[in-house]
C-alpha cells in the first residue's frame, strides 16, 4: 500500500465509525516532543500556545499497550513537535513495533535533524514509514519561512536516507517506506518548488502534495495566504470538512497525555481528556468527544472547540482551496 492510500484511508469516514462512539481509531499520532526547531509561519506551533516539552517514556509504554489491545493499527511517532529531537525516538520505535507490537509505524520530520546515523538507528529498530515535509524552494526560502537555514542540510540528509534505509534492508530485511510532501501553493511558487522537488524525488519512494491548512484557525491569513477549509486530507483527494475526519478516525496524543480532538491543537482547546487518569478509550468515548462529533455529524459546530476552525468559514473566494502566490525570499 503506498502512502497516499493510507492516508486516504484515514481520511475516508467508514460508515461504522459515523458515530459518537466510534470503534478504536485505526491510526494514532503520539507526541514524543513538543519541541520544534522551526518556526514556520504555516505551525501555529512558533507561537507558544502551550508548554513543550517531552513525553515521559514509561508514560509512553503503558499507552502504546493500551492503544494497540483497544485495537489502533497504525503508530505515528510525532503529532506536533519535531521527534528527532526527542533522545529515545528509536528506543520507542523498537518498543512499539517489538513489544507493543504494532503492525505499522510511521513518521514524519521536517529534516534538519534526520541525520544519517539518526534515520539508519530509526530504520533498524522498525519504522515502516518515514516523511519529510519539504515546503520551501530554495535556501533563502527555506531561511525566511523556518527561521533556520537548513535547506542543504536537509537535502543532504534525504539523499543520505535512501542509502541508509538501503542499508539497512540488506541486512535486516526491513524495508522502511522514504516519502516526501510539499504544500501545493500556486503560480509562481508552485512552479518554483516544483524545480526544489526534482532535487530530492529520486530520493524517495513518492512525493505528493498537500494543501495549506489553516491550523484549527490559528494561521489564516499568514503572509497573505489562503488556506483550505480544515484538514481536509491531501490535495488531489480531499475530504468535505465537516464531519471533519480527524475525531473519527485518528487519534492525536500530547507529550503530558491529553487526547486531543485536532491534527492542530497547539492551544489545548480541543483536550478530550487525560490520559494519565484514564484509559485511552474511556478518553476516546468520553463525554466531551461525543458531544463534539454529534455536532460535527449534524454539520452544525456553534458552539463547540470546533467554532473558531478556519474549516466552517466562508472561503468561496479562494482558488480550489489552494493557497495565493508566496512571495519568495531574495
Amino acid at each position: 500500500m503506498t502512502i497516499t492510500e493510507r492516508i486516504d484511508n484515514i481520511t475516508r469516514i467508514p460508515p461504522d465509525f459515523r458515530a459518537i462512539t466510534p470503534p478504536a481509531p485505526p491510526s494514532v499520532k503520539i507526541e514524543l516532543t513538543a519541541r520544534c526547531d522551526f518556526q514556520c509561519f504555516f505551525c501555529a506551533s512558533a507561537f507558544k500556545l502551550r508548554k513543550k516539552q517531552d513525553m515521559d517514556f514509561e508514560f509512553f509504554k503503558r499507552i502504546a499497550h493500551e492503544m494497540r489491545d483497544a485495537g489502533v493499527e497504525e503508530l505515528g511517532m510525532f503529532y506536533l513537535g519535531e521527534s528527532f529531537l526527542y533522545l529515545q525516538l528509536a528506543e520507542a520505535i523498537a518498543y512499539a513495533k517489538k513489544d507493543a507490537g504494532f503492525p505499522y509505524i510511521f513518521l514524519t520530520t521536517n529534516g534538519r535533524m534526520a541525520t544519517p546515523a539518526k534515520t539508519r538507528a530509526c530504520f533498524a529498530a522498525g519504522l515502516d514509514s518515514l516523511k519529510f515535509s519539504f515546503n520551501f524552494a530554495g535556501p533563502e526560502q527555506c531561511k525566511e519561512i523556518t527561521g533556520v537555514d537548513a535547506f542543504h542540510q536537509i537535502v543532504d540528509n534525504i539523499r543520505a536516507a535512501k542509502k541508509m534505509r538501503d542499508d539497512v534492508e540488506a541486512e535486516t530485511g526491513h524495508r522502511c517506506g522514504l516519502y516526501a510532501s510539499s504544500i501545493e501553493y500556486d503560480g509562481e511558487q508552485l512552479e518554483m518548488m516544483k524545480d526544489a522537488v526534482a532535487e530530492i524525488e529520486d530520493h524517495v519512494d513518492e512525493h505528493y502534495w498537500l494543501p495549506l491548512y489553516g491550523q484549527a484557525g490559528l494561521t489564516a491569513g499568514a503572509r497573505g495566504t489562503t488556506p483550505v477549509a480544515g484538514n481536509v486530507g491531501r490535495a488531489g483527494a480531499m475530504r468535505d470538512p465537516l464531519p471533519c475526519w480527524s475525531i473519527f478516525t485518528e487519534g492525536h496524543i500530547t507529550y503530558d497525555g491529553k487526547l486531543a480532538a485536532c491534527c492542530f491543537d497547539h492551544d489545548g482547546r480541543f483536550n478530550m481528556g487525560d490520559l494519565n487518569e484514564k484509559s485511552f478509550m474511556e478518553a476516546w468515548h468520553s463525554v466531551a468527544f461525543q458531544t463534539l462529533r454529534d455536532a460535527n455529524l449534524k454539520k452544525d459546530v456553534t458552539g463547540t472547540p470546533c467554532e473558531q476552525c478556519i474549516a466552517y468559514q466562508d472561503h468561496e473566494e479562494s482558488d480550489e482551496g489552494r493557497p495565493v502566490n508566496l512571495t519568495p525570499a531574495g
